[in-house]
């Protein structure tokens, strides 16, 4: 997809997750545009990009992981899981680039960018329902007043 909707898609979600999310939330949209950044600076150069192993990008991805694995062991909620399941699908493009050097340098690519757009749009699902959720709570607090 065109790197100008992923980057819009990614400010996006970051702000509406800082401004009406929990702590969840802030820090995994703000795990994602961290990652998104450092991405851009390990990349190879355009010439070789995805013809190999992406090292740098490997080690931001299981990063990344790891913040999302810790999100989901320590929440309540279910969509952590979501998120940290999808990235683990792409991170493991990286096993699979390592394991078939042969392997499109287009396939890896894709491989490793699909599931991003998911997770993003999961974390602006979690903000909404979070909203709701909340609202909803203080709203039937007032009624019982």
């Amino acid at each position: 997809m065109a790197p100008a909707l992923f980057w819009t898609l990614l400010i996006i979600v970051a702000l509406y997750a800082m401004v009406r999310g929990n702590g969840e939330q802030k820090l995994a949209a703000t795990a994602c545009v961290l990652a998104a950044i450092l991405t851009v600076a390990l990349v190879s150069p355009l010439s070789e990009r995805y013809g190999r192993v992406e090292v740098g990008v490997a080690l931001v991805d299981m990063a990344l992981l790891a913040v999302f694995v810790g999100i989901a062991l320590r929440s309540q909620r279910f969509w952590p899981l979501w998120i940290a399941g999808l990235h683990l699908t792409a991170s493991l493009s990286h096993l699979m680039k390592a394991s078939r050097l042969d392997l499109l340098p287009q396939a890896y690519a894709a491989a490793e960018k699909f599931w991003s757009y998911p997770i993003l749009l999961i974390i602006a699902v979690a903000v909404w329902r979070f909203r709701k959720r909340i609202g909803e709570s203080l709203e039937s607090d007032l009624s019982t007043v």
